[in-house]
């Protein structure tokens, strides 16, 4: 019997990845090279050591003005976030969750600052009860601690709980704590390859979260 959802923030709640995508993707254009989702989607969903600055000079065969590019990029992204809403039908599921007398929790392998930010502007910080962040843990995902205590604050087993992720690095989370995933894609990990996951849906606005549930088992 599902006790509890647990919900991933960037790319799932907002939108983030596609953005930041997208503004570095924009980046290599103007110095005439690509950025490969190949290369970028290995780094979706965790902390990545991959240096796209780096990467970029590799590409042009010269080192530029990263602190400029830095500038640049960040403004970009900023400009494209500003304008993001959250993802259809998410916040339907975690109201519909609350109403239902479910847990609502939210495991996030960004920094609390970040994700409580962002959470706060769009008014919907209130309706998690326990939230955990790369603050919170010593390895963030696809190790499953960040799951792990999310069951833990709520006193459920893992089976006793339902997982929304948006990418391989958060789906295989999940599957290492035990706990069954919905996965929900955004534009760039849609292309991405996930391994084990329980179902897949384009979005939450797709299907209620109890029809998803039942479904689900």
């Amino acid at each position: 019997m599902i006790k509890a959802v647990i919900f991933d923030f960037d790319g799932l709640i907002l939108d983030t990845e596609t953005h930041e995508f997208v503004s570095y993707q924009e980046l290599f254009q103007e110095h005439g090279v690509e950025l490969s989702l190949d290369v970028w989607g290995k780094g979706i969903g965790t902390i990545s050591d991959f240096d796209p600055y780096a990467h970029l000079d590799e590409c042009v065969g010269q080192t530029l003005n990263r602190a400029n590019l830095k500038k640049l990029r960040e403004e970009n992204f900023d400009l494209r976030l500003a304008a993001e809403t959250l993802r259809p039908g998410v916040e339907e599921y975690i109201k519909a969750a609350k109403s239902a007398g479910l847990r609502v929790g939210l495991a996030s392998s960004s920094p609390a600052a970040w994700v409580l930010g962002h959470l706060r502007h769009y008014g919907i910080l209130d309706l998690f009860e326990c939230i955990r962040s790369s603050d919170d843990v010593t390895n963030v995902k696809p190790d499953p601690e960040l799951y792990l205590q999310v069951l833990d604050e709520f006193g459920i087993t893992p089976d006793e709980a339902l997982v929304f992720e948006d990418s391989p690095n958060g789906a295989l989370a999940a599957e290492r704590a035990g706990i069954r995933c919905v996965v929900v894609p955004n534009m760039v990990t849609n292309n991405l390859t996930f391994g084990q996951v329980t179902h897949r849906i384009d979005s939450m606005a797709d299907i209620p979260l109890a029809d998803l549930i039942v479904l689900v088992g």
